[in-house]
């Protein structure tokens, strides 16, 4: 990982664009720092600590490749859900599933993300963000692979864990890899990778059975396809490999990583002026002593914020709904007497309302001071959806595809929360690991409870009751998660 940025200057930040502005602070109080949500502001990060990369604009010798690399990245991390919970039904008969055993399937998903993306922080330190995000890419590549030739239901779900892993740590990377290239346009990138997961999930929910049908029917050539975008996903990332520095123009790494203009001179980091080695640096105005540093510098202690635990909890709500959705949504429609393949285009249609959506929403919230709003929006949209499915499923399934589409648009939401939440490169890895792995441990039991639920009812009435009562506490969190605030401050 790069080096930490020093001190910046509120001044000599980067500009940002009328699009990426966050809005200002109006109601801030006298003597504390701005907030700023789209540029880094910055702490000297220990050496324990995933620092951030300086507030410059990135080289253009990487732009291509990190641009592109997000994109195919993030079209990559939900196909392997998505084209499973279209084929769901014919999966669990070639295995021999039962309803629980099929519920167990859907829940491993959420698993794997909070098992194996607690891991992310440790290995972006070692070995770089971009060369874990291309590590993830290739073992998405190996479990989709894998998993058609799988013989039984423990080797189909060890080769679904091979690929959810790599998943997981890139579900956590992706802020961070914005954050990083991109400090002064996170919500514009962070728009840019949320529609491409979008898109990427609409597709594989409504191309699945077809390409299947087209197959001659074989499931496991139907799951098996998606390997090959999984490893055009992993092209674009090679270049990054040797790239630790986060790919600054004109930045030279030195031992202690800082520019520097010549021998001597004056360091510059994103237009802050340092003096020499051992005399005090300035932040924002204040000089800071040498013997203070070390206890300025720490990342914070995320599991101290009140925040980031609302943070967890609505990540881990939301992610309940959307699993179950990927996971037992077409199978919903299937039972009301929907054909299996347009019970895949709604799916779709649910998946694709992101696409749009998943742009326009991190730069509305970039733009407000508090994101409640945004939370109660979505959150009725999902009450309402779930009330048709209850009602009526059949009869508007379109409409009821739609309103569950934009509920889903909390997951966005939940990735910009993270980078508003924060106020340091540090911090945002720290608690973007922290709320996706409890927000994934939460949404564990989800997905399994509708199916223990589905299999003993005998039908869609008590797991479609369970879905819909969820939106209350997600709403609750999300208003918390929302408030004008960041974890440093708390901490």
């Amino acid at each position: 990982m790069p080096d930490e940025p020093k001190t910046l200057d509120p001044a000599a930040r980067p500009a940002t664009t009328a699009g990426d502005s966050p809005a200002p602070d109006r109601d801030r109080p006298a003597g504390t720092a701005p907030r700023d949500t789209e540029a880094t502001t910055a702490t000297q990060a220990t050496p324990t600590d995933a620092p951030a990369a300086p507030a410059v604009p990135v080289h253009r010798r990487f732009l291509v490749p990190v641009v592109l690399g997000l994109v195919l990245a993030a079209l990559n991390l939900r196909p392997a859900i998505t084209s499973l919970g279209a084929l769901l039904e014919e999966v669990s008969e070639g295995l021999h599933m039962s309803g629980s055993v099929a519920g167990v399937l859907t829940s491993v998903p959420p698993l794997c993300f909070a098992v194996f993306g607690i891991t992310a922080p440790r290995l972006a330190r070692r070995f770089g963000p971009a060369a874990v995000v291309c590590a993830g890419m290739a073992a998405i590549f190996a479990g989709l692979v894998l998993r058609p030739l799988a013989g039984g239901t423990a080797a189909f779900l060890a080769a679904s864990a091979l690929a959810l892993m790599g998943i997981a740590v890139s579900n956590v990377l992706m802020p961070v890899i914005v954050k990083r290239y991109f400090p002064d346009r996170v919500g514009t990138m962070t728009g840019l990778y949320s529609m491409a997961l979008a898109l990427g999930t609409s597709v594989a929910a409504a191309a699945t059975v077809p390409m299947t049908d087209a197959l001659g029917g074989d499931w496991r050539l139907g799951l098996g396809v998606w390997a090959v975008l999984a490893a055009l996903a992993v092209l674009p990332w090679l270049p990054l490999l040797r790239d630790r520095d986060g790919g600054r123009a004109g930045a030279s790494r030195t031992d202690n990583g800082a520019s520097r203009t010549g021998a001597g001179a004056s360091r510059t980091d994103t237009g802050a002026s340092h003096t020499r080695a051992g005399s005090p640096r300035m932040d924002t105005g204040a000089p800071r002593t040498e013997a203070k540093a070390p206890a300025q510098a720490a990342a914070p202690r995320v599991t101290r914020s009140r925040t980031a635990w609302a943070l967890g909890a609505f990540f881990g709500l939301q992610a309940t709904g959307a699993y179950i959705t990927m996971g037992w949504m077409p199978q919903i429609f299937r039972d009301a007497g929907v054909p299996a393949s347009t019970a895949g285009v709604l799916l779709a249609v649910t998946m694709v309302m992101g696409v749009p959506l998943a742009f326009v929403i991190p730069r509305l919230a970039t733009r407000m001071k508090t994101q409640g709003p945004i939370v109660v929006a979505l959150a009725l949209c999902g009450l309402g959806g779930y009330t048709g499915l209850f009602l009526a499923p059949a009869a508007g399934a379109w409409i009821w595809a739609v309103l569950l589409g934009v509920s889903n648009c909390a997951f966005p939401l939940a990735l910009t929360m993270i980078g508003l939440r924060s106020r340091t490169g540090a911090g945002v890895v720290r608690l973007s690991a922290f709320a996706q792995s409890v927000g994934y441990l939460i949404s564990i039991p989800g997905p399994l409870l509708v199916g223990v639920l589905y299999q003993h009812s005998g039908g869609w009435g008590l797991p479609i009751a369970l879905m819909g009562g969820l939106m209350v506490p997600q709403m609750i969190v999300g208003i918390l998660a929302g408030r004008d605030r960041t974890v440093e401050d708390e901490c």
